[in-house]
């Protein structure tokens, strides 16, 4: 009888033990979802440092697990990340704007571009491409890889068939979004975010 006692209370500490561990790694990947949004930051200077392929999938797998409308997922996303490709990329949008020379530069020097398009089919689309593209950052900075989300070649793009031709969106779909990609080069201190727009109603 002792000898059963003992084993059921050692199975009692096991079990407790158990549990108390599941809850402390419940507590930190929370916190760490936490730290990741709260330590985020617009990037505009990287390093010379390709991201590799296998991290940029984990990034993109991410990306499309994002939330979306009926699950439509009405979005498509292209990925440059070939400096000859990138290069050629930067100088058509960039002849498609005479005497804008920034559409040369608007991916900050980013080692990697994004550009994601939105089905025009479906209104709610902006909305799925947004969180599609809140969950690229995200995910990315949690690897170290930093971001910066971009509307202003969007507009580059809309003047450079070449662009958009060798970009290969599927036909209804529109860039809307873009994002740079890469290892920081900065640390920049985050922006002062105003607390009094957000209010409780009772």
């Amino acid at each position: 009888m002792k000898k059963f006692n003992l084993i059921i209370a050692c199975l009692g500490i096991m079990c407790a033990s158990s549990c108390c561990q599941t809850q402390k790694q419940q507590d930190n990947m929370e916190n760490q979802v936490i730290e990741t949004i709260m330590a985020r930051r617009s990037i505009r200077k990287y390093k010379a440092e390709p991201v590799d392929r296998e991290t940029m999938m984990k990034i993109l797998e991410c990306g499309i697990n994002a939330p979306s409308g009926q699950n439509k997922q009405s979005w498509e996303v292209r990925v440059v990340d070939n400096p000859e490709l990138m290069a050629q990329m930067s100088q058509a949008m960039a002849d498609g704007h005479p005497g804008m020379e920034f559409a040369k530069e608007c991916f900050r020097g980013a080692p990697v571009m994004v550009f994601i398009a939105r089905d025009l089919s479906y209104d709610f689309s902006p909305y799925d491409c947004g969180l599609l593209a809140e969950n690229i950052m995200l995910s990315a900075w949690s690897l170290g890889v930093g971001s910066v989300c971009l509307g202003s070649p969007v507009r580059f793009l809309m003047n450079s068939p070449q662009a958009m031709d060798r970009l290969g969106f599927s036909e209804g779909y529109t860039p809307i979004i873009c994002i740079g990609l890469g290892y920081p080069d900065e640390s920049p201190e985050a922006k002062p975010r105003d607390a009094g727009k957000v209010k409780f109603i009772d």
